[in-house]
């Protein structure tokens, strides 16, 4: 029954995270936004338990070649410096800028400082599993986002005649900030209903 719950659980973290990266434009298959909890199973699952490891992935940006993203799964409860460096390594030698850590429970100290010291060149995003149990963009509560362009973000400014300061703010640790890996400068188109407008709009600079 826990080998049950356990897959379950990894089953929805593996497809928010692949709805995640969809959203920020990365190149995922259809096969793999709609794999079945059978299939995952099937798929990932050895000598009864999920390796993790083997659920790490590398995605494209659909727009920009160059732009690659690789998502890592690791087994470890608590992450300390060792995975980390190996990751840092991975991303290294295959010229990869940009990555997503998903961890079961904890990062230590060192762990965080290896991954703040490396910030300048390598962005390596750090998310807890249980944050990605739920896609929090499907919450009814929570209105649609849209990221701008950087051309739609000058489009907007120059269209109200404004200065990007003297737009609403929203924090890079924002939950929807961080599924959209918002970064500063950036942003964010918010769609909410309207009784009298159809639909109300606002805009968010990610400061």
């Amino acid at each position: 029954m826990d080998e049950d719950r356990e897959a379950s659980r990894l089953w929805r973290v593996y497809k928010t995270v692949h709805e995640m990266v969809s959203h920020r434009g990365y190149m995922v298959s259809k096969a793999e936004l709609e794999l079945s909890l059978d299939e995952f199973r099937q798929q990932y699952t050895k000598n009864g338990f999920i390796d993790r490891q083997s659920l790490t992935f590398l995605v494209q940006h659909s727009t920009s070649p160059g732009d690659q993203l690789l998502v890592f799964f690791t087994d470890e409860d608590s992450v300390g410096i060792k995975p980390i460096k190996k990751i840092c390594e991975r991303m290294i030698m295959q010229n990869i800028l940009k990555g997503i850590l998903i961890y079961k429970k904890s990062l230590t100290p060192s762990a965080n400082k290896v991954v703040q010291e490396m910030s300048n060149k390598y962005q390596l995003e750090l998310f807890q599993e249980s944050e990605l149990l739920v896609n929090i963009t499907q919450h009814m509560l929570v209105p649609v986002h849209e990221v701008l362009t950087p051309e739609e973000k000058k489009t907007l400014l120059a269209r109200y005649r404004l200065k990007e300061t003297q737009l609403p703010r929203i924090q890079p640790s924002d939950p929807v900030a961080r599924y959209f890996g918002l970064k500063r400068g950036q942003v964010v188109k918010i769609i909410r209903p309207s009784e009298t407008a159809g639909k109300y709009v606002t805009y968010r600079l990610c400061f």
